[in-house]
């Protein structure tokens, strides 16, 4: 018996070994994929349907797994990737906060100089599109490097002057940083002399992954209040008057994704926001820690390292909300498309996510468990009371 035990925990292992494995892959195949969408679309003509499919669901991949690392240390750092988790006040608050930045935007935009306030946009976007590239970057150039450059930690510590910060500046970092800073800064240098839409993508894709890797909605009570607070602001903004079509339109910042129609000159574009990525993304995040916690309190990972980038467990949440995601982007798209028109992405996404996982825990049985589950730094319940006894179940 115990030899029979022992194979069949040895063929457990494997099997999670190998999915492991094509997890990694399909995340290799991910950033492959946004490079290849990204330079194929520029040299030849592209459907806009295949672009905006393709970005969107590779940067939600990425950011979705990159975002099991939350509130881990950094073995080379030492530092806490410390995640900004919402509370229910802020749900509540956010489609109310971004209205007022959102009509504020419009006015500025109706009274001032469109290139007075672009030019002012483009210096903060800079400096914030470098340090979100480089956060993005480093993890992909570190196969490129030994690994006693990899580990050997650099530091930076000074007192602000005059005061204007209470804590001391300590910056830690490698070589490894040092290299991607300079790429981004490349990258950013070339943002702003050309404007180019696959540089302005390349801070867009950034943005989109640190977003949905660093946000944490803490909970699904605050996910559906968020998701359907925003589900009206986008319809009331898009449908209720032509506030967020102009600024969409008068932005020129990577605070969206462009993809060019044609290949012509001047070249025209379709626009999705990148509200419209990462507010879902961080959702559907939420669905894979989820899984991931489901897991790890079953004992299905018995490996210490299958809680990390290349995990691979049950993840039928995950898996239900991102096609969701895919559903709701794709009858986005027809309906634009249609309609020819401006659409309320999020009038699709959010029935889209909200529904798919919902309905998985009906048909599972498991809705009390999956809104009791917190993740938020302050919540101290015991988590291992929002996951079922069947939990090992597949998806």
């Amino acid at each position: 018996c115990s030899s029979d035990l022992a194979v069949g925990i040895n063929a457990e292992c494997m099997g999670n070994s190998y999915s492991a494995m094509r997890t990694k892959q399909a995340l290799r195949v991910s950033y492959a994929g946004l490079a290849g969408i990204t330079t194929i679309a520029g040299l030849v003509e592209v459907p806009v349907w295949i672009q905006m499919l393709a970005c969107t669901i590779f940067t939600i991949y990425i950011g979705c797994h990159r975002s099991l690392d939350q509130n881990e240390v950094d073995p080379v750092t030492g530092q806490a990737q410390q995640a900004e988790s919402l509370s229910s006040k802020d749900a509540y608050m956010f489609p109310v906060i971004g209205s007022a930045v959102l009509f504020s935007l419009y006015i500025l935009f109706k009274v001032f100089s469109k290139e007075y306030i672009n030019f002012l946009l483009t210096a903060y976007f800079f400096v914030l599109g470098v340090l979100a590239c480089t956060t993005t970057l480093s993890p992909l150039l570190r196969g490129f490097f030994t690994k006693a450059a990899q580990e050997k930690v650099h530091q930076i510590h000074f007192q602000v002057p005059l005061n204007l910060m209470k804590d001391p500046v300590d910056w830690k970092f490698t070589a490894v940083d040092v290299v991607a800073f300079i790429i981004s800064t490349v990258i950013g240098v070339c943002y702003v002399t050309t404007k180019h839409w696959c540089v302005h993508n390349i801070f867009g894709f950034s943005f989109s992954v640190q977003g949905i890797e660093h946000l944490s909605l803490g909970s699904f009570k605050v996910g559906c209040i968020l998701l359907g607070g925003l589900f009206f602001y986008d319809i009331f903004w898009v449908f209720g008057t032509d506030v967020m079509v102009t600024v969409a339109k008068s932005f020129d910042a990577p605070i969206k994704l462009l993809f060019p129609k044609a290949i012509t000159d001047p070249m025209q574009f379709s626009m999705l926001g990148l509200g419209d990525i990462v507010i879902p993304g961080i959702f559907v995040a939420l669905c894979l820690r989820y899984d991931a916690h489901r897991a790890e309190v079953s004992g299905s990972n018995r490996d210490e390292k299958d809680k990390k980038l290349g995990a691979d467990f049950p993840k039928p949440y995950f898996n239900a909300c991102f096609i969701g995601y895919i559903l709701g982007l794709a009858a986005t798209i027809i309906v634009m498309f249609i309609f020819q028109h401006a659409q309320p992405a999020l009038l699709y996404l959010v029935p889209g996510c909200l529904g798919s996982v919902f309905l998985t825990a009906v048909v599972r049985g498991e809705v009390s468990q999956l809104m009791a589950f917190d993740e938020s730094p302050n919540n101290e319940k015991d988590k291992t009371k929002t996951v079922p006894e069947d939990s090992t179940k597949s998806n």
